[in-house]
């Protein structure tokens, strides 16, 4: 086999492992994919016969012998062995043609625990990879951003992801505090499925309370005389049913999980050195990740806390880029690293 420079540069794959979505990123080539980090498996054999926009589009739909699960919950491998065949599926997908085993780059939460950062590095491991590095997800999102992380100033990073929420204040390459809830996307698809089980006994699935959330999900005190007709099955009589939904009643829906993230930034700051908050009164705080699309959500926080807030161009691609940034200098990064190689 010939092998290129081209072919060289695919051994380098920065992953954003997330609950909700992975986007893998490789060297030269950019981001290749970007797909639901879900599966669907055969229950008799537990064989899996779909992954991410194929089982995705299965969900709820399946017969009843195929079931489809999230290897991840809250930000962490919840189903080893699904999760394992799932990273080899992607990183088979971008076409690494070479001989060598891919040297592989993933971002996860701040918060969690070493075992979960052991299980993160063994998946990658077994699914092919000959080197893992790990990277915090808010230093990961600084990085995509383009903050100055490097310089002795406060940069202040909210990534809101499908499983966890990641605040944290970052100078001098490192996390000077950080606050890691395990409170996203999914939390608030969930608010969306209860408030309709109890306003209307009516059970709608994740699919739909995503298109909900993505269509008229807000942060008050955003306004808007939208509504949309959402159909699903009525509770008390079994029989499918369509009710005519506002955006009010969405926003009410997603207070608590809103509420959450507040009050998670508001500590964030109270814990912040006196010197880094000057800093970020200056410099605002950057909101990453696909819950930073949220309607509204800037205005929220702009009112909560008299700081600046700015919303990433791409917020859904940040944390991917940024990681996939580290991978192609990693000795330039070693600062940001050194944290979390040691697990």
């Amino acid at each position: 086999m010939a092998f290129s420079f081209q072919n060289l540069i695919t051994n380098d794959i920065a992953i954003d492992l997330g609950t909700a979505n992975t986007l893998v990123y490789v060297r030269g080539r950019g981001i290749i994919i970007r797909e639901p980090s879900i599966v669907a498996v055969r229950k008799l054999d537990q064989e899996i016969v779909a992954y991410g926009t194929e089982a995705k589009e299965m969900q709820g739909r399946t017969p009843g012998e195929i079931t489809t699960v999230r290897p991840l919950k809250d930000g962490v491998i919840a189903d080893f062995e699904l999760a394992e065949a799932m990273i080899r599926h992607f990183i088979k997908k971008v076409g690494n043609t070479n001989l060598r085993r891919p040297r592989v780059a993933v971002c996860i939460p701040s918060g969690i625990t070493d075992v979960e950062k052991r299980a993160v590095r063994d998946s990658c491991e077994h699914a092919g990879a000959r080197e893992v590095h790990l990277l915090d997800e808010p230093m990961a999102a600084a990085i995509g951003v383009g903050l100055p992380i490097e310089d002795p100033v406060g940069s202040m990073v909210i990534d809101i992801g499908g499983g966890t929420t990641e605040i944290a204040v970052i100078s001098l390459s490192g996390i000077v505090t950080d606050i890691s809830i395990r409170i996203g996307g999914d939390e608030m698809n969930d608010s969306i499925i209860q408030h309709f089980k109890r306003n209307y006994n009516l059970l709608v699935g994740e699919n739909t309370a995503e298109n909900i959330k993505c269509t008229l999900g807000s942060a008050a005190p955003y306004n808007e005389d939208a509504t949309m007709n959402v159909r699903g099955r009525d509770l008390v009589a079994g029989i499918p049913k369509t009710v005519e939904i506002s955006q009010k009643e969405v926003q009410e829906a997603l207070a608590e999980a809103v509420n959450a993230i507040v009050d998670a930034t508001k500590l964030c700051l109270e814990r912040t050195p006196p010197e880094l908050s000057s800093d970020i009164l200056d410099r605002g705080i950057v909101l990453s990740g696909g819950g930073a699309l949220l309607k509204g959500l800037d205005e929220r926080l702009r009112d909560e806390t008299s700081l600046p807030i700015i919303v990433a161009e791409d917020p859904l691609t940040c944390v991917v880029r940024g990681t996939g940034r580290v991978l192609e200098d990693l000795s330039h990064y070693q600062k940001v690293l050194s944290k979390v190689r040691r697990y």
